[in-house]
């Protein structure tokens, strides 16, 4: 029989474009109220970053720089596999997943731009990307989480005065697997729920559909009711696809090392860690200083951790998150630095 092949999250690399924007920028915006704005799901960051004028490609790019430095160009663009996930995709026809790859110089044999999976899309990744390189003769591959959102969609002028246009951040996260021994993924659950699917939805006001001429502003239909159902799943998914993979791996979920969730808002990131009986000083928080970077949450908070030195070699680190309205919630545990 032949040797049984490992997949590791060999490294992580995240990238914030531009200055940090205070919270002043929404709050003290003329008109800027709304009834949903003392919702817990609202309460606003400090600061987050925005995009200018650049583009999903450009974040990417940015974001790997830093694996291209550490591990060699050539090992970069050798990646067997190049799965790309965009919040807000630069162009309606195209995803961003073959100009990463011109722009990066890579020829992948797979090559797939990942339109679902939302906030917690790179969990989403790392299981595709595990499945490919433990089925085939692939043997790395790169998984890029790129967000946009902030600076383009919730700036424009009626938007911007919403509860929902303060939460978000834009940024990148990008994640580097091997078949190796490095940092071996142990477990993966994902869970998709189509009973859901739809529920978080964008509106105009005037009622045409987003590609159609008008002047109303495209913005995500929140209302008080939705908002509560959101909380309600949010809650209960994440503890729930945390504590799945664990008993996968047979370690209870109170000895996680370090627990790196999406970062919606602070009452999330509270119920989710007590829930879970994991401390806040194992839990990372990025949403003060970065808002909600949506998919691009996950590398980025696990990449400021291991850059502070919060891991340690043989640490147990579990991923977990949910997407949109609960349609996705995900996990996956890895023994990090384990070679």
């Amino acid at each position: 029989m032949g040797t049984v092949r490992t997949v590791s999250l060999t490294d992580v690399s995240g990238f914030l474009p531009g200055e940090p924007v205070p919270a002043a920028y929404y709050t003290e915006y003329p008109g800027a109220e709304d009834r949903l704005r003392d919702n817990p799901m609202f309460r606003i960051p400090p600061q987050r970053h925005h995009v200018a004028a650049e583009s999903n490609v450009d974040l990417i790019e940015q974001a790997v720089a830093p694996l291209v430095e550490r591990h060699g160009r050539d090992a970069i663009r050798s990646v067997d596999v190049l799965l790309v996930h965009s919040q807000l995709p630069d162009s309606p026809f195209v995803g961003a997943g073959t100009e990463v790859a011109r722009r990066l110089g890579l020829r992948p044999t797979w090559l797939i731009d990942v339109a679902n999976a939302g906030c917690a899309s790179f969990v989403h990744m790392l299981g595709l990307a595990r499945q490919i390189l433990l089925t085939t003769d692939a043997r790395t591959a790169l998984i890029c989480n790129a967000q946009t959102a902030a600076g383009q969609l919730f700036t424009q002028s009626e938007v911007r005065r919403l509860a929902q246009a303060a939460i978000p951040g834009d940024g990148c996260g990008v994640g580097y697997l091997t078949t190796s021994a490095a940092s071996p993924v142990l477990a993966v659950t994902s869970r998709h729920f189509g009973a859901y699917g739809g529920d978080m939805t964008c509106v105009l006001d005037d009622g045409r559909r987003y590609w159609e001429p008008g002047e109303s502003q495209l913005r995500i239909g929140f209302t008080e009711e939705s908002v509560r159902t959101v909380l309600e799943r949010g809650n209960r998914l994440v503890p729930e696809v945390v504590a799945d993979v664990c008993e996968q791996i047979s370690v209870p979920s109170e000895r996680i090392d370090l627990l790196i969730t999406n970062q919606p808002n602070r009452t999330f990131l509270e119920n989710w860690r007590t829930s879970l009986g994991v401390p806040p000083d194992r839990h990372p928080d990025t949403f003060d200083d970065c808002g909600n970077l949506f998919g691009a949450a996950i590398p980025v908070t696990l990449d400021r951790a291991v850059r502070s030195g919060r891991l340690a070699a043989g640490d147990l680190v579990v991923l977990g998150g949910f997407a949109h309205a609960g349609d996705y919630a995900g996990a996956a545990a890895i023994r990090w630095g384990a070679a």
